[in-house]
């Protein structure tokens, strides 16, 4: 019996518990004084079920026939832990055999969130994501105390500083667990007040007025708030501070803040300590370092004089302008560092403006992204940035201008990347968004005046993505068929110059529209051609020819004017016809930055059409078009527009039986159609505005 309990005992103290802890220390510390070595003759892994055996024994630095001690040991635990699939680690010896045994990280099977109100799921999914906490992975327990702490530091930052949140777990089958954030917001702390404190140069008016947060709010002002926001007093202590800067203050400072609660933490008071210092005006502007020898064309874009007040706005301006034009002969990575040297004495600044310009920079590559419909070609051509070229900021910026001109995309975007291991060369990577640029339609309906209709047609400004503009389009009712076709290359050759052409067809019966009583037939063709100047005017011509066959009308006092222009031009009771061929010429002005839907820019054109003396209706017509946008805030969400038109036409030569005049069907209307207008069309001008 003595024996038996002598090797009872033996093989309890073979079993000796080698590590049992988070990494093992405090366990290995004592068997390190009572263990020697040993050779581990085989390992056995025990408590695995999601985890593979092959994947815990790669994260296992011990081998079979491998000598150990503690400290071995030690790093053993450490690196199963490091795997990131166990909460738990033992190591037990059993003779020679090491016996691993882990509990695993239970999987996370849902995440599910309740009470979060300020913080949106898809938010709160992210951030999880971020902290490598998704389901199908394994949970670290050791992080939901931070993501609670992390998440309640954010409505801190908003101002609900009773705010709770609390990571519920739930066990399920399978060593899994479902996690559920808690969230108990509570109300938002508001400013009670806001003292500012040691201000002489302003009022706390005029300082309260340029801050984001405040301490009251009009009752007509239904989108604003009092709510604390610790963002957004960072952003006020800021501007403050700027506000002085520009505005001579060149050491003026927020030298402290006092931020208190209220004992139910829902008011805040707020006091901002300001140090305003004395006020400087500038002594002169000196540019010093590598001016590229345009010395005199950098002094001419510094926008301050001596004598200015000193303004850090200004000085900021100044660095993006002459970083603006140095971009333009291919430094594009300019350092410009300005240095006021103070004179305490007279309070005057001296700016020393340090120009290094750095490397000219060459574009290696354009890349295109973003056009899935339009090709490569056609965003090519309108680039005024060449390739191996250098890089010029102001070739960039047309660039993304003429690509917004066309009207083929919502939004054009340009980013300058560096070549890895490149000091002189760039890529420039050029994405946009694309948009409808066309229309296809297809109608039928029916009209107490029109009857039946029906209607068909096919406009595309960026046709199958060539850039070529096509229009098709069929209209018939009961008084009118209209077809029409129409085709323009707006790069009919590699310089830019457009060639297109219309052909179309009109069949008009006016009485039974309720105008007049006469019908009209008129078919034509048209030949157009554009010449750019520069990149913002360009020239334009085209030449037609149209027949037009008008039906005689009754012989009605309602209609004197109809029959006057059939003894004008020798009409008998059939119907009369006309051959007319036209030149017409114009220039256009484009500055708009969009082709569809400018917000800024205008654009002017002027026409000037002829027909060519013989055709059998002799008469011009000139026409001027003015458009402007101006926009009224800095992103462009609302814009004021205006335009302006003036159209004079009249007829010259003699017809049959007088002189020529503007034909009734070529006339100007302001508004709708007018019977009282015809009385104009026949021996004198028209005009309108």
């Amino acid at each position: 019996m003595a024996f038996k309990e002598r090797a009872v005992k033996r093989r309890a103290v073979q079993k000796t518990l080698v590590a049992s802890c988070l990494l093992g220390a405090s366990m290995l510390a004592q068997a390190q004084g009572t263990m020697s070595p040993f050779v581990v003759q085989d390992i056995q892994i025990k408590g695995l079920q999601r985890v593979t055996l092959g994947a815990t024994l790669l994260s296992l630095p011990v081998r079979v026939g491998e000598e150990v001690d503690a400290a071995r040991l030690s790093d053993a635990i450490k690196s199963l832990y490091a795997s990131g699939n166990f909460e738990d680690v033992q190591l037990l010896r059993d003779g020679g055999v090491l016996v691993v045994q882990v509990t695993e990280r239970p999987t996370i099977a849902g995440i599910s969130f309740s009470g979060n109100k300020e913080i949106k799921e898809e938010q709160l999914k992210q951030s999880l994501e971020g902290a490598g906490v998704r389901v199908g992975e394994p949970l670290d327990r050791t992080t939901l105390s931070s993501l609670e702490q992390g998440l309640e530091d954010f409505y801190y930052g908003v101002g609900k500083y009773s705010a709770e949140v609390k990571a519920v777990l739930t066990p399920l089958p399978r060593n899994r667990v479902d996690l559920k954030f808690e969230f108990v917001e509570g109300p938002a702390a508001e400013i009670k007040q806001i003292n500012i404190v040691g201000n002489q140069a302003f009022s706390e008016e005029q300082l309260l007025d340029q801050l984001e947060l405040s301490d009251s709010v009009p009752w007509w002002n239904f989108m604003a708030d009092q709510r604390y926001q610790k963002q957004k007093l960072a952003g006020d202590i800021e501007t403050l501070r700027s506000y002085y800067r520009d505005r001579g203050y060149l050491k003026a400072e927020v030298t402290s803040t006092q931020v208190s609660m209220s004992p139910d933490k829902e008011g805040v008071y707020i006091t901002l300590n300001v140090t305003e210092g004395e006020k400087y005006t500038l002594s002169g502007v000196n540019l010093r370092g590598n001016l590229i020898d345009r010395q005199s064309e950098l002094n001419a874009l510094i926008p301050m004089r001596a004598g200015d007040l000193y303004s850090a706005a200004d000085v900021a301006h100044m660095e993006e302008v002459l970083s603006k034009f140095l971009g333009r002969f291919g430094y594009a990575y300019p350092k410009i560092s300005t240095f006021p040297q103070i004179d305490e004495a007279s309070k005057k600044v001296e700016l020393v403006v340090n120009i290094d310009p750095g490397n000219r920079v060459y574009v290696r590559r354009i890349n295109f992204g973003g056009n899935v419909i339009t090709k490569d070609e056609v965003l090519r051509r309108e680039m005024r940035q060449m390739e191996g070229a250098r890089l010029s900021s102001e070739d960039v910026e047309q660039s993304r201008t003429r690509l917004n001109r066309l009207g083929f995309f919502e939004t054009v975007e340009v980013e300058t990347r560096r070549v890895p291991g490149e000091e002189d060369l760039v890529d420039l990577d050029v994405n946009v968004k694309e948009q409808p640029a066309g229309s296809i339609n297809f109608g039928v309906g029916f009209g107490t005046d029109s009857g039946f209709s029906i209607q068909a047609g096919l406009e595309q400004d960026n046709f199958l993505g060539s850039g070529n503009r096509v229009g098709i389009s069929s209209q018939m009712n009961d008084y009118s068929k209209d077809v029409s076709l129409e085709y323009t290359d707006p790069y009919f050759t590699v310089d830019g110059v457009s060639l297109g052409g219309r052909l179309y067809y009109r069949d008009f019966e006016a009485d039974d529209a309720n105008l007049a009583d006469y019908d009209s037939t008129v078919y034509g063709a048209r030949v157009l051609s554009g010449f750019p100047i520069n990149e913002t005017n360009s020239l334009n011509f085209s030449t037609g020819f149209e027949h037009t066959t008008l039906g005689r009308p009754d012989d009605d006092d309602s209609y004197v004017q109809l029959d006057d222009f059939w003894d004008l031009h020798g009409g008998t009771d059939d119907d009369i016809s006309f051959n007319t061929f036209d030149i017409t010429s114009g220039w256009t002005r484009n500055t708009l930055n969009r082709g569809y839907f400018p917000t800024a820019g205008n654009r002017q054109s002027l026409s000037l059409k002829v027909t060519v003396p013989g055709s059998d209706l002799q008469y011009y017509k000139t026409s001027f078009d003015d458009a402007h946008y101006f926009p009224l805030d800095r992103e462009h969400n609302w814009v004021l527009y205006g335009k302006f038109r003036a159209s004079y036409g009249d007829g010259y030569g003699d017809a049959e039986n007088g002189s020529q005049g503007l034909p009734f069907f070529e006339n100007y209307y302001a508004g709708g159609f007018s019977t009282a207008g015809l009385q104009e069309q026949f021996g004198g001008p028209a005009g309108g505005i």
